[in-house]
């Protein structure tokens, strides 16, 4: 333990409460629960929890929004088909690759500012994405996925600096909130490109990311951000990737990103293969959307209070196997029950991945650094899964050899899933820590701390 971090008269309790580790060392987690309960208070409450929910509905649209646009943008300025799909490629690997930065830019300015930042990082592409010419195409996607990257590894974090007595229905509500925002730009886009051009339509979002960072400016002032932003205690990733805990959990969200990424890139084209029409592919794809929202609405507030997670984990993977096996055996068949089923899995399934990239790390610093390092995991292998599914399809002629190959990811998940769903009782247990000082499950991570051991 750094010196200086000493907690006097207390013990890590051998059955953590509701699964969570105990808070980090140095009383860091008493500081910022006490903050954190000073905040959310009142009108501040409500002006807090808009501010979180309006940016969690961005994090999707520049991604969902994209793919009905990518006929017209082709079109329009002479793209081939590779070109055109490396446009959401650029994007899906800037998830994967740009996530370590949110804990640096965490432990210069907070996880309040870092929001604010990505927030106006993702204006600025999406703008700049509409503009005119190839490179301002290819750079704003850049600059759009570096946002959304940012702020996917900064929302546990601040799941937990804000709401740390109620993580499973804050990670509910931020999850659902990703998704609809998600199904919304799929249904509106189409038509907004049909009535003003593909431009304005792939524009829109910039003014929700704005909207959404002038309502979250207001956490980022005053002396509680500045004490968020203060450096403190911190382990290099070293010490973070020697942690158990650390592989199991990138483990799990990179193969629950992978079976979803899979569907998403390839189930329309299934089902017409099949023999349906691109409008019915089209409702089932928004089935299976509508599934993913009742399913992250419902499953991290039950999970969220359990002992562990380890049930929640196995169903979820057992309904996302299903699904699978539907469309394989029975695309034709009942299609909708397939989706549904297949929706509640996978929504069910990374509602789970989030939830516990929170609750097995301490405090939000800890909860930033786990975050990036599974989220950079599970969207780089996410990147990689449509298009492995499609050279596995060209190869064999048909969609029965990509959907096994789905299937035993699926079956690798529930198993890696059961794993990760059980707590740690005892924190060295997972840090790989011989002594006997009290230490947090996954080490607490500031990447620009020099004094890190």
């Amino acid at each position: 333990m750094a010196p200086g971090h000493h907690r006097r008269g207390r013990r890590v309790p051998e059955e953590p409460r509701r699964g969570d580790v105990p808070a980090g060392a140095g009383g860091r987690g008493q500081v910022e629960r006490s903050v954190s309960s000073s905040v959310v208070s009142g009108r501040a409450r409500w002006l807090l929890l808009g501010g979180f929910v309006l940016a969690a509905l961005n994090l999707r649209p520049a991604l969902a929004g994209l793919s009905p646009l990518l006929p017209a943008i082709m079109e329009d300025l002479g793209l081939r088909p590779a070109q055109g799909g490396a446009i959401t490629t650029v994007m899906v690997l800037c998830l994967g690759l740009c996530g370590p930065l949110a804990p640096a830019l965490a432990a210069r300015l907070g996880l309040d500012r870092t929001l604010l930042v990505g927030l106006l990082l993702l204006a600025a592409g999406i703008a700049v994405r509409s503009a005119d010419g190839l490179v301002a195409l290819y750079g704003g996607a850049a600059m759009a996925g570096t946002a959304i990257a940012i702020m996917n590894v900064a929302m546990p974090g601040l799941v937990k600096q804000h709401f740390p007595d109620r993580v499973g229905p804050l990670t509910a509500v931020y999850v659902s909130s990703l998704v609809c925002g998600a199904a919304t730009a799929s249904a509106v886009t189409v038509p907004l490109a049909a009535a003003a051009g593909w431009r304005l339509a792939a524009g829109a979002g910039a003014v929700f990311a704005l909207a959404a960072a002038v309502l979250w400016a207001p956490q980022t002032f005053g002396a509680r951000a500045r004490r968020a932003g203060s450096p403190g205690r911190g382990r290099s990733y070293r010490v973070l990737l020697r942690s158990r805990t650390t592989w199991i959990v990138m483990a799990f969200m990179g193969l629950q990103s992978l079976t979803f990424y899979i569907m998403l890139a390839w189930l329309p084209t299934i089902f017409q293969s099949a023999g349906l029409s691109a409008e019915e592919a089209g409702y089932l794809l928004g089935l299976t959307n509508l599934a993913q929202i009742a399913a992250t609405l419902t499953v991290p507030v039950h999970a969220g209070r359990a002992r562990t997670q380890v049930p929640h984990v196995i169903v979820a993977a057992l309904l996302t196997i299903i699904g699978y096996l539907g469309v394989l055996l029975a695309p034709t068949t009942v299609p909708w029950l397939w989706m549904i089923v297949l929706g509640v899995g996978q929504g069910a399934s990374i509602a789970l991945a989030l939830l516990i990239i929170t609750l097995r790390a301490p405090d939000p610093a800890s909860v930033t650094a786990l975050s990036a390092v599974a989220q950079s995991a599970g969207y780089v292998l996410a990147a990689l899964g449509p298009l492995a599914v499609g050279l596995l399809h060209q190869r064999s002629g048909g969609w029965t050899a990509p959907l096994l190959a789905g299937l035993g990811v699926c079956v690798i998940q529930c198993v890696v899933g059961a794993v990760a769903g059980r707590p740690v009782p005892d924190p060295r247990q997972a840090t790989g820590r011989r002594d006997t000082e009290d230490v947090p499950d996954v080490p607490d991570v500031r990447p620009t701390d020099r004094g890190a051991r």
